[in-house]
C-alpha cells in the first residue's frame, strides 16, 4: 500500500511540474515501500539519493519558471526548497552513517507531508501567475 497517492488537488495547474510532483510522489512511495519491507541501507540509501537528485532537478525547474515570469514570491519559494534540502541531506547523511533504521516512519511522514502542504500551499499559488505568464 502506497503511503500517498496522486489526487487532482495536488494539481498547480503547470503540466510539466504536475509531472515532476507525481514522480516525487512515486519516488516517496519506492522509499516508503523499500522501508516497508526492511530494506537495508545498501537498498534504501540508493532510492534517497534518488529522491533527492530528482527534488533538486524539480526545485531547479520551478526556479527556471520562477525567473521567466518573474514570480514575485520566488525568494520564499526558493528558502523553502533550500530548507527542505538541508533536511533530506540529513536524513541521508543519518542513514549512510548508521542502520537503515534512521529513516522511520516519522522520516517518511514528514517527507510526505512536507510534500502535500508544499504542493498545496507554496505551489499552488505560482499556478495562476505561471498561467497568466503562458506557461501551462
Amino acid at each position: 500500500m502506497p503511503l500517498m497517492t496522486w489526487t487532482d488537488k495536488l494539481s498547480v495547474g503547470v503540466k510539466e511540474l504536475d509531472e515532476d510532483h507525481k514522480q516525487l510522489v512515486g519516488m516517496i512511495n519506492t522509499l516508503y515501500d523499500g522501508m516497508s519491507k526492511g530494506k537495508g541501507k545498501e537498498t534504501l540509501g540508493p532510492i534517497l539519493d534518488g529522491l533527492i537528485g530528482y527534488a533538486r532537478f524539480h526545485f531547479g525547474h520551478e526556479e527556471e519558471f520562477f525567473a521567466k515570469s518573474e514570480y514575485p514570491h520566488a525568494a520564499a519559494h526558493k528558502a523553502e526548497h533550500n530548507n527542505f534540502t538541508r533536511q533530506v541531506l540529513d536524513i541521508q547523511t543519518r542513514l549512510r552513517s548508521g542502520a537503515a533504521g534512521s529513516l522511520s516512519l516519522e522520516g517518511m511522514n514528514f517527507l510526505k507531508n512536507w510534500l502535500v502542504v508544499h504542493i498545496q500551499g507554496s505551489d499552488k499559488k505560482y499556478g495562476a501567475h505561471f498561467n497568466a505568464n503562458g506557461i501551462y
